[in-house]
């Protein structure tokens, strides 16, 4: 693919962050990273490019999608700290309304609900102990979800199981109903997300992925 566009990457130094990354890299993608820390990221390519800061403060994501066509999103949440899922989206949206930019895509818990849900015995079970055992994030994730639905953007919110640390690949299934597995190879992670870019299926909606 030709004139590919430069990406802007939200926690590209998570667990799943750094096989998009490598992705992006092997697909040639010129990208801009978002990192608190950046002493500690030792890629050094003249595709991607890194801008100091934190999702949570508007001038650094301002700053980070300045020049990109669009942006994806693996941001974790850091121990210890209050749920910043929200107030990341709040600013991501922002700031691309300000550069006129449509495309987001970005990763949540299979906890977060949406009315087209047909969530089974397991997936809800999973669903209900995230909400007991950490209600105020999950709480968090789904409001990003309720700021997305009222937002002018092409966003996609993706729900994924456990992220298996691998980038072998393998088949996997997507579902708006129900998670169709227990767990996502990063790897696989990866290639769907930078799929989402060119593949309109997903816009607006809210996919469970899975290994099969």
């Amino acid at each position: 693919m030709q004139n590919k566009p430069k990406i802007a990457v939200i926690g590209g130094t998570g667990k799943s962050g750094k096989y998009l990354v490598q992705q992006l890299l092997s697909k040639g993608f010129p990208f801009k990273m978002l990192l608190r820390s950046p002493e500690k990221f030792q890629i050094k390519n003249p595709l991607v490019e890194v801008i100091e800061g934190d999702a949570r403060d508007y001038n650094s994501v301002r700053s980070l999608i300045d020049g990109c066509g669009a942006i994806i999103s693996t941001l974790g949440q850091p121990k210890g700290e209050t749920p910043i899922f929200s107030q990341a989206t709040k600013n991501i949206i922002r700031s691309m309304n300000e550069y006129q930019i449509k495309r987001y895509i970005v990763i949540t818990g299979l906890n977060v609900d949406t009315i087209f849900d047909k969530k089974s015995t397991k997936t809800t079970f999973a669903t209900e102990w995230m909400k007991t055992n950490y209600p105020e994030t999950t709480a968090d994730k789904q409001t990003e979800l309720n700021i997305l639905l009222k937002s002018a953007i092409d966003w996609t919110l993706i729900r994924l199981p456990l992220i298996e640390l691998t980038d072998k690949k393998s088949e996997i299934k997507a579902s708006l109903e129900d998670c169709p597995g227990d767990k996502i190879g990063a790897g696989n992670l990866a290639d769907f997300l930078i799929e989402q870019l060119t593949d309109n299926k997903y816009l607006k909606k809210s996919p469970f992925i899975a290994n099969v």
